[in-house]
This record gives structure tokens, C-alpha cells and sequence, in this order.
């Protein structure tokens, strides 16, 4: 019997920081979304782990972001007419989040949203980006045990555990090119990887993702959709299915942002609708990134004890 884990990196204007100019609406959109993916999950009694960006956090900033790419005072700036505190600061949203119904998790997704490769990344900023994040998680009671990689990069995997995360969200196999998988999806065929959790050199547990929930849109999807159906939602009910006889985890992974039509949230809605159906028909297990952690390390650990 294997499991779904759903992770979301909600972002709002850290997302963007390397634009010239903000996208004012995704950032509205992903205000929005917040509240309503919340209410989507509560609906289903489907828990999550949110990565959130750890500004997000903050209700006021007066630091100087040295050697930040978007500027040393990045988060005093509006985007269009959305005010600086809507953009860099969770302001509400955050709550939104906590005080849901379901008991999500939330996790770590960087600072400020600086990738851990850029070009102007270097460790002691890396180790800040982590410190930081967790600072602010604890100024609102908050423990994070997860972390998820600004931009999917994933690196300085020592300065996680030295600051006591015990997972993370690594990187999707590739099993198959990306023109490959882009055949099967207009094919309607395959499924995404089915994921197996371990724990790495450092002793965090790796949680690979094993699909974007909205890796597949514009032109592509407006062609084969009406002909096919939904390529993505086909792909995952077939990842659900093969759950009901295997163990691992179908890691699914998204930005509010991303939700921006409304066949945007009725693929939302299918996918939550396959996975309660697995979860009360075949046993198929829910879970948080640190869940499967949790499960993990204690396997591991009771492994060695043998």
C-alpha cells in the first residue's frame, strides 16, 4: 500500500524576485488561492505540507537584504497597485493556513526565495536563507521539519540537518526525456513515479517529488484536453491506482499561483476527488512530508536495531 503527499510552494512576491516587473495578478491569484485551496482541503480532509516562503512570516521587515538579486530593500517595494505587505508578507494568509481545519504541515521554502545555485548564492548566504526561514517560523510558534528547495535546486544539504530539518523534497527521477514525457502526456498514457523515501548521507529523509500538478498548460493542454480529457488528471488517477497494489509515494507539487482558471481548479478538484476515493476504497495512505519522515526514519532506525 503506498501514499500521496501534496506540497505546495507558496511563494506570493519571493516567487517572482528575479522579474524586472512583478506579475501583479498571479500575485492576487495567489492570495486568493490560499484561502480557497485551504477550504478545498479541509472539504476533503486531505492534510498538506505548505512550504512557505520564511518572510512570509514576518508582519514587518527593517533588514537590509545584503546581496539579495531583487535589492537590499526589495521588501518595501508594491507591485502595480498591490501594497509591499500584500506582497512580501503573509499578512492573513499564513493564518489561513495554521488555523485550517485539517492539520497541515507547514515547511520551509527558503527566506527570501533565493535558489541555492544562483550566482550570487554562497554558503554562508544559504545557511542564512535557512536560519532565517526558521527564526521567523518560530516568532509565530511554528517548528518546521521540512524543507523544500527554492526553485527545486537542491544543495547545501548539510546546513538542513545542522539546523534540525529532517527532510526534504529532492528531485523527480528521470526515468524518461523530457520529449518523452511529453508523448506520453499527449499520448494519455504512463503515470508519474512512484517515489521510495530515503534517508540520505546527512540523515534527512529525501522525499522525491514525482510530479507538478501543472507541468503541462498553454497551447499543449488547450489542444489534446478536449480530445483526450485532462492529461494530467488521467495520469494521476493511473499513479493512484498502481498505489492500491504497490508501496511509495505519488509526490504531487504545486504553486497556488498556478491555479488561475477555472479548469485550473476543476483538475484541482479532480485530483482531490481520486485521492479521497483511493484513501477510502483501497487503503491508500495521506500523508505530509514529515509523515512519510517520520515513517521512514523510524523503519530505518528499527532496521538497524535487528
Amino acid at each position: 500500500m503506498g501514499s500521496v503527499v501534496i506540497s505546495i510552494d507558496a511563494e506570493l512576491g519571493w516567487g517572482f524576485h528575479d522579474r524586472r516587473e512583478l506579475p501583479v495578478e498571479r500575485i492576487r491569484t495567489a492570495r486568493r488561492n490560499w484561502r480557497r485551496l485551504s477550504s478545498l482541503f479541509d472539504e476533503y480532509e486531505i492534510p498538506v505540507t505548505w512550504a512557505i516562503v520564511g518572510h512570509l512570516f514576518c508582519e514587518k521587515c527593517e533588514r537590509t537584504h545584503t546581496d539579495h538579486p531583487a535589492g537590499t530593500r526589495c521588501c518595501s517595494s508594491a507591485a502595480g497597485d498591490v501594497p509591499a505587505e500584500k506582497v512580501w508578507f503573509g499578512d492573513g494568509v499564513v493564518e489561513a493556513v495554521r488555523d485550517a481545519d485539517v492539520a497541515h504541515e507547514i515547511a520551509g521554502h527558503g527566506f527570501t526565495h533565493v535558489h541555492f545555485e544562483h550566482g550570487r548564492m554562497y554558503r554562508e548566504f544559504a545557511a542564512s536563507e535557512v536560519r532565517s526561514c526558521l527564526a521567523a517560523a518560530s516568532e509565530r510558534g511554528l517548528t518546521l521539519d521540512s524543507f523544500v528547495f527554492p526553485v527545486n535546486r537542491v544543495g547545501y544539504r548539510d546546513l538542513l540537518a545542522d539546523h534540525g530539518i529532517t527532510c526534504y523534497r529532492g528531485e523527480t527521477p528521470s526515468r524518461r526525456n523530457r520529449r518523452q514525457k511529453l508523448l506520453d502526456v499527449v499520448r494519455n498514457r504512463g503515470r508519474p513515479p512512484t517515489v521510495v523515501p530515503e534517508v540520505d548521507e546527512y540523515g534527512l529523509v529525501n522525499v522525491p517529488a514525482s510530479m507538478n500538478l501543472f507541468g503541462f498548460e498553454g497551447w499543449a493542454r488547450s489542444l489534446v484536453q478536449p480530445i483526450r480529457g485532462d492529461p494530467i488528471t488521467n495520469r494521476i488517477q493511473r499513479g493512484i491506482d498502481a498505489l492500491a497494489e504497490r508501496d511509495g509515494v505519488l509526490h504531487l507539487w504545486f504553486h497556488p499561483h498556478d491555479l488561475t482558471h477555472r479548469r485550473d481548479f476543476e483538475r484541482f478538484r479532480s485530483v482531490l476527488d481520486a485521492i479521497a476515493r483511493g484513501r477510502d476504497h483501497a487503503s491508500i495512505r495521506v500523508e505530509t512530508m514529515g509523515d512519510v519522515a517520520a515513517r521512514v526514519t523510524d523503519a530505518d532506525e528499527r532496521s538497524a536495531d535487528q
